[in-house]
């Protein structure tokens, strides 16, 4: 196939542009420059500069492409992001965005779209498993991910055809995981919401093989991501990683300060992936989190190590991992897991 990426020089652009570049799809990429187009052709991409914004100049660029894919986002790590004015660009880039790009995939004549969204926008689930059909709450944090949804989802006829696949968040090799992996060596707190939580995540490498499964997947929206994880746990596996032992959450009052930006992050999302597998035969090469996805690169006598480790929070006391959240209390949940664990996981 012949497939169009936009975002293609992001955390999940590379991803997907590995991924189906291996497994033999003619790859045409938008750059913003010439200097970004001369990494993305050493690559073996085809790259046409240009920008999102430029209805007339997509529908060249798609011209001959059997599928778009729109990747293109910008997320502020860190606390950047509760600055004022930090997500104008990314929810622009989601929201009028995604529309210009599915209207102009449109226009050109390709059959197939698949966007880019969050399990974020669910409603806190509990320990409730979340599908494709729960509850979503829409505020203005998660409003230009609704409205990329109903783009992708305008451009399906009875030809053409939309993909919608909401991911976890990504823990690996991004500029998030890496501020939270200096936070952890600090010793400052690492974690949002309630230890007991849960989160979606999924592996960067991973976001590319769903994408390539996407190209033939039944028109829908579905879930991506591996197992999901506690918070506490996810909190001491990045706090193990660099050598320390204590995790620690930012406490509520902190977390109030951050509105309704922060507020979707400390949702609790135990989000099933397996509409997806069902439907495409994918399976996450990193089905669950370790040490290995925030620490890919290290020797094998540090990587066992750090993997020791890495086992070893599940057992921990909670106070090792709930240090900080200052306000009411929880139960552990320890006594819960067991139970929940029980159940049938979502790949299966």
């Amino acid at each position: 196939m012949q497939v169009f990426v936009t975002g293609a020089s992001g955390v999940m652009g590379r991803s997907v542009v590995v991924a189906l570049l291996g497994a033999g799809h003619d790859v045409r990429a938008l750059a913003r420059s010439g200097e970004q187009a001369g990494r993305l052709q050493d690559d073996g991409v085809e790259p046409v500069v240009g920008g999102l914004f430029d209805p007339d100049g997509l529908v060249v660029a798609f011209s001959g492409c059997d599928v778009v894919c729109n990747l293109a986002s910008h997320v502020p790590a860190g606390f950047a992001a509760v600055r004022p004015g930090a997500w104008r660009v990314g929810d622009r880039i989601r929201g009028e965005g995604s529309r210009v790009v599915a209207q102009a995939a449109r226009a050109a004549g390709v059959r197939r779209f698949v966007q880019e969204s969050a399990s974020l926008l669910y409603a806190d689930g509990g320990d409730q498993w979340l599908t494709e059909d729960s509850p979503i709450a829409v505020n203005r944090a998660t409003e230009p991910l609704a409205m990329a949804e109903t783009h992708a989802q305008e451009f399906t006829d009875g030809t053409r055809h939309h993909v919608v696949l909401r991911f976890g968040s990504i823990v690996g090799d991004d500029d998030y995981t890496r501020w939270r992996l200096a936070r952890a060596r600090s010793g400052q707190p690492v974690a949002y919401g309630a230890p007991d939580g849960w989160m979606h995540v999924i592996n960067a490498e991973d976001v590319g093989t769903a994408v390539l499964a996407a190209l033939t997947a039944p028109a829908g929206t579905y879930n991506v991501g591996a197992e999901p994880v506690r918070r506490r746990d996810l909190a001491q596996l990045l706090t193990h990683a660099v050598g320390r032992d204590r995790s620690r959450f930012l406490t509520r009052p902190l977390l109030r300060l951050g509105g309704e930006r922060v507020e979707m992050l400390t949702r609790s999302h135990r989000v099933s992936s397996r509409a997806f597998c069902r439907a495409t035969g994918w399976k996450p090469r990193h089905g669950e989190l370790s040490t290995e996805w925030v620490l890919p690169g290290r020797s094998g006598q540090r990587r066992r190590r750090l993997a020791a480790l890495g086992d070893a929070y599940a057992s921990r006391s909670a106070d090792d991992s709930d240090e900080g959240w200052s306000e009411g209390g929880w139960s552990d949940g320890n006594d819960r897991d067991d139970d929940l664990r029980r159940e049938v996981p979502p790949h299966h």
